[in-house]
């Protein structure tokens, strides 16, 4: 089946709103592959900024979605010269997805990311996660030896209350599998993402055209993540484990984003995480539920601040 990412009419005005003119488009793409118990699978990745830098950033995406989220955030800090790679996770945007959907799951990501930074030819990294993406970095933060020298976790804590659990699995069970115009796509992603908060109708359409593709065999739009990601609500596993415990191991500088009425990330479990490690900073975006589309210029600027710090190290 050919799939194929869809042009959208007024992508001439969201390029404009890119720094500097900057064309909605990486510096570089590439892929690498990780391995499950059953088969390899091909991981992409959209990389932008000097492909030399030192210390690369790793913006890692939320449950449905896909790097491209990342566009204008990664625009920014490669126009400051770090190299910023953005990974789908397998089973979304332009990775494959995986023969056994019981490996939907965090051992998993960690692993295939772990693959990734392999790749870098880099000694650290900073990391920024949206979501899931949170979830891995805090769980490869926590771990000794890791190459994570600074971590943004956008929305997410150690604890994952059920409302907002159950929210997401009734959005995966009940997404529509294709659409038949891109409009109605749009309309939906508008609808389903609206906790990202107040977004320009440029950003919307930036965010539908990487989140489908065409498909010239049944005539109609795909969505570029695979249904069967909605296994780790079945799995025991995803509720059982305690992440608590590699929330009280990061040794690191931590930037928490919360949106301010977010349902996976309440108050009082951000709370327990500023009492339980003191390495936390915390930025809330107001008029925003779960998650911050990092996308508004002074979400993108309490991020740069926050990887510009001193004791960063070097780029």
């Amino acid at each position: 089946m050919e799939l194929k990412s869809p042009e959208l009419r007024g992508a001439s005005k969201a390029s404009a709103d890119w720094p500097e003119g900057r064309q909605m488009a990486p510096d570089r793409t590439g892929s690498v592959r990780g391995l499950t118990r059953r088969s390899f699978h091909r991981i992409a990745f959209a990389d932008w900024g000097p492909a030399s830098a030192v210390r690369p950033v790793l913006c890692v995406h939320g449950l449905t979605r896909n790097g491209r989220d990342f566009d204008h955030l990664a625009a920014v800090l490669a126009g400051t010269g770090r190299r910023v790679i953005c990974p789908d996770l397998p089973g979304r945007g332009q990775s494959e997805r995986l023969r056994d959907s019981s490996d939907y799951a965090l051992p998993q990501y960690c692993s295939d990311m772990t693959v990734l930074m392999a790749t870098l030819d880099a000694a650290e990294v900073d990391w920024i996660g949206t979501s899931l993406g949170g979830l891995i970095g805090m769980v490869m933060a926590a771990l000794p030896g890791s190459p994570i020298r600074r971590i943004v976790i956008n929305d997410i804590g150690p604890y994952l209350p059920w409302a907002g659990l159950m929210r997401l699995g009734a959005n995966l069970h009940e997404a529509p599998r294709s659409f038949d115009s891109i409009e109605r796509a749009e309309s939906y992603y508008r609808r389903v993402l609206a906790p990202f908060g107040q977004l320009e109708d440029a950003h919307w359409r930036h965010l539908t055209k990487h989140s489908v593709a065409w498909s010239a065999e049944e005539r109609c739009f795909k969505r570029l993540c695979d249904p069967n990601i909605a296994h780790a609500f079945r799995n025991p596993w995803h509720y059982s484990v305690d992440l608590w415990k590699y929330w009280d191991a990061i040794d690191i500088p931590i930037l928490v984003i919360r949106g301010q009425h977010s349902d996976l990330l309440p108050e009082a479990v951000l709370k327990d995480m500023m009492r339980r490690n003191r390495n936390l900073s915390v930025h809330t975006v107001q008029n925003c539920g779960h998650a911050p589309a990092l996308i508004a210029d002074d979400q993108i600027e309490v991020i740069k601040q926050f990887l510009d710090l001193k004791d960063a190290g070097a780029r």
